[in-house]
């Protein structure tokens, strides 16, 4: 399974059978805990914190296609190695309003020092934007605060 999600798909007002909440919430919660060696995940299991009250079986079904991601994915880990290397690094990504309740993007950067990954951020952007220029914009402008912030 390349992918953890299909892209689009989640909707707080989507309609279905509902599943025992419970349940849910404690895949999610592991999944949470997870993330904290495997953040390639964050971004997913942060969309799946959304609909935790009362999730229709679509999400169910989203959940276990990130657990299957893992389970095809066991084999790689983050490696922190000694490094005489010190110079900041830092990548971005975003997502043009993938969310189809609001509309919002999605910022995503990773700082690495070195070869070592030290920050990983996937947050839903405050604004709204009109195209993937201003989206851009939006998040080279984050990832350019927040590295001189860690710069000082």
């Amino acid at each position: 399974m390349n992918t953890t999600v299909e892209c689009g798909v989640m909707s707080k007002n989507d309609e279905g059978e509902k599943i025992n909440s419970t349940t849910f919430k404690s895949l999610v919660g592991s999944l949470r805990y997870m993330t904290f060696t495997r953040p390639d995940i964050l971004f997913r299991v942060r969309l799946m914190s959304r609909f935790m009250e009362t999730p229709p079986i679509t999400y169910f079904k989203a959940l276990k296609r990130i657990l299957l991601y893992i389970k095809g994915i066991v084999d790689f880990n983050l490696l922190y190695e000694y490094s005489n290397s010190f110079e900041l690094m830092s990548y971005i990504d975003n997502d043009w309003a993938e969310d189809i309740d609001d509309r919002k993007s999605t910022t995503c950067f990773v700082f690495y020092v070195g070869d070592t990954t030290f920050i990983f951020s996937s947050k839903k952007q405050h604004i709204f934007t009109l195209s993937t220029y201003k989206v851009e914009y939006v998040v080279t402008t984050t990832c350019v605060c927040h590295s001189i912030w860690l710069k000082r």
